[in-house]
């Protein structure tokens, strides 16, 4: 009884297929149903090839239409991009960023540069971010994974000016976590990100059930917008339950500032403060023990990212983790999408990410 081939051997087979011009660009592809037949094997067989013939961007899936063959597909290379991305000292969540990138690149699916590009402090970033960019542009890289700079003095001019220069460079451009503009207005790049506002209003939601009806929340200056749409989530949930989110409930400062945290009123047994993010809440958290508050008895506070430290802190925060490999793999996708057609439509990818609940949202 002969085997059935397995995708691999599928994979290569229509490769050589399109390499060869069995299939010109701009022609569709069989069917799935159709080679499925063909090769004696499942639909889904089928799909895996695809799936991977479309990474490397000789074909697209086009709902409706069919799988269409990409334009310059023979005897393509790997492409080449590079990272513009902020190191694990920034942000340990862009430490997963970059490894699944690397784990992709060392597949095969792509070449990466990396010198310099992922540095550990947002100011250092801002100092290198320049010469990082005009390098990759002297390599002609085939584009570029960019986290926009936030948390820093001239953030958004240091944005536009590297978009500008790729752009101007014929560069293709993915932003990753976050968008280079202020909402209401939208960039014209990809973007893959965290569902800010459902998970501000989880957030919110999650404090409303531990029991508080006074919810506060606390961010840094020069924070980036996926920020303000986290605070948006929060404040639709806790509109829709009646509950007021007043100014003054809203805080922008330095947490290790006593003066800042005693600023915040809170009613004990009642208060919930949703920080922008872990290491925001570390820091507040500590200043709020020194000024007398008591975690989990007087108030309580979550924060997203879900950093490794957070589960050991003095009290474990609750944190929403972001899908920081998932965000990767859809950065990739995005990018080989905008190769294979460079006009299509800029698309925002929010994935959704996990609630991690921990003791500094349970009352005791």
């Amino acid at each position: 009884m002969e085997n059935k081939p397995n995708y691999k051997i599928i994979y290569d087979k229509l490769k050589q297929e399109i390499k060869n011009g069995a299939y010109p660009p701009g022609t569709l592809m069989p069917t799935e149903t159709a080679l499925s037949e063909k090769y004696g094997v499942s639909r889904p067989t089928i799909a895996r090839a695809y799936n991977r013939l479309q990474e490397e961007g000789l074909i697209t899936k086009k709902k409706g239409l069919g799988t269409m063959i990409n334009a310059e597909t023979g005897n393509r290379e790997k492409p080449t991009f590079g990272l513009l991305l902020p190191g694990a000292g920034e942000s340990e969540i862009f430490s997963i960023i970059n490894d699944r990138l690397l784990t992709l690149s060392e597949e095969g699916h792509f070449n990466c540069i990396w010198d310099g590009a992922t540095a550990s402090n947002a100011n250092i970033r801002r100092e290198l971010i320049g010469n990082c960019c005009d390098s990759y542009i002297t390599r002609k890289v085939d584009g570029v994974f960019f986290s926009p700079l936030e948390r820093v003095r001239d953030a958004v001019r240091t944005n536009l000016e590297i978009c500008n220069n790729l752009d101007d460079a014929g560069i293709p451009v993915v932003l990753i976590d976050r968008d280079i503009c202020e909402i209401p207005v939208r960039s014209k790049y990809d973007i893959v990100c965290l569902d800010n506002f459902n998970a501000g209003c989880i957030m919110a939601r999650h404090l409303m059930e531990s029991g508080c009806d006074d919810i506060h929340f606390f961010y840094r200056p020069d924070s980036a917008v996926s920020v303000k749409i986290r605070l948006a989530g929060i404040r639709e949930t806790l509109h829709a339950s009646n509950i007021p989110l007043p100014d003054e409930n809203i805080h922008c400062g330095n947490p290790e500032c006593s003066d800042t945290a005693s600023a915040i009123r809170i009613k004990r047994g009642k208060t919930g403060i949703i920080c922008a993010n872990d290491s925001t809440a570390a820091v507040l958290m500590s200043t709020l023990a020194e000024i007398g508050y008591e975690i989990s008895t007087d108030l309580l506070i979550c924060a997203f990212d879900d950093m490794k430290y957070s589960m050991h802190l003095r009290h474990p925060l609750t944190s929403f983790r972001q899908p920081c490999e998932e965000i990767a793999d859809t950065s990739v996708e995005l990018m080989m999408r905008r190769l294979a057609n460079s006009s299509a439509h800029p698309l925002t990818v929010n994935l959704s990410g996990t609630l991690i609940e921990r003791e500094s949202t349970i009352f005791k």
